[in-house]
């Protein structure tokens, strides 16, 4: 990720340069983690996949009683604006939505105006360098709370995970609940057998993805084999393939888990084809 000096951010409807961006000591996003956020990735100078994140941020909202702050066509126009006053060609939009500031308790406020920020990051996603040599993964304990469908702004036990993961040499770590993977830190999470693409069903234990759920589309249309089901870390280790699918990473190979190889330790080739159909569709997105 490259930091832009000067960059322009949006804080509850004015663009102002980083350095000015404020938000009060009493939001309950910074006091409590009471909020949601959104990740949108861009290519070539626009968003894509707009229309399932903001399905998803609907969702989260709703799962918590926050207002929108805006219309979804008025939100998507400010990241849009982003997008455009710092000049990015690729990288990704971060957006939060908070329940606003009020005095700290921990009942819902009787009034409150729901805060909105919303800031660009620079990224390579069509040239990232682990697209060709894959990623180790590490398991960690899922120790997050239960409504991990959410996409809050409660993060701590994803950053307890990660920096786990990133101090044992694993690029991003698988989280284990009772044997089985949930997903990655910031991801998530497939194997591959016999040319059938596992990965966990929704519920309340994963996060519903939309890089997840844009490649069991394209792979139901390019006759993929697909199974939604929970899987051990040991089949993980025996598997033909893995991989993970985010926003930042779109689709990246998982080549070894705990130390142990995946295979021959290289990208398979189910993976390879589903990142480049997922490339293709973002792409037609982007020139549209």
């Amino acid at each position: 990720m490259k930091h832009v000096l000067n960059r322009i951010v949006y804080v509850n409807g004015n663009y102002v340069a980083e350095q000015e961006a404020l938000i009060s000591v009493f939001d309950r996003g910074f006091i409590f983690g009471d909020g949601v956020y959104e990740v949108v990735p861009v290519i070539r100078n626009r968003l894509v996949d707009k229309k399932y994140f903001i399905e998803r941020l609907d969702r989260s909202l709703r799962e918590i009683d926050i207002r929108w702050p805006c219309t979804p066509e008025e939100y998507i126009e400010v990241m849009q604006t982003l997008v455009e006053r710092n000049s990015l060609q690729e990288g990704i939009v971060y957006s939060q939505v908070t329940r606003g500031a009020a005095e700290r308790d921990f009942q819902f406020p009787d009034e409150t105006n729901t805060s909105f920020v919303a800031f660009t990051s620079i990224m390579d996603l069509l040239n990232n360098p682990n697209i060709k040599k894959g990623i180790g993964v590490v398991t960690t304990p899922d120790i997050r709370w239960k409504r991990r469908d959410i996409k809050t702004i409660n993060l701590l036990g994803q950053v307890l995970a990660k920096q786990d993961a990133v101090l044992r040499g694993g690029d991003e770590g698988w989280m284990v609940e009772d044997g089985f993977v949930t997903e990655g830190v910031s991801s998530s999470a497939y194997i591959v057998k016999k040319d059938v693409v596992i990965t966990r069903p929704l519920s309340n234990s994963i996060l519903p993805g939309i890089r997840r759920r844009t490649l069991l589309e394209i792979a139901e249309v390019e006759n993929i084999s697909l199974e939604e089901r929970a899987f051990t870390v040991e089949e993980a280790k025996e598997a033909d393939e893995a991989f993970i699918s985010n926003a930042t990473s779109m689709v990246l190979a998982v080549v070894s888990i705990d130390g142990v190889k995946i295979k021959e330790g290289r990208p398979g080739p189910i993976t390879k084809k589903l990142r480049s159909l997922y490339e293709q569709r973002v792409l037609k997105e982007a020139s549209e």
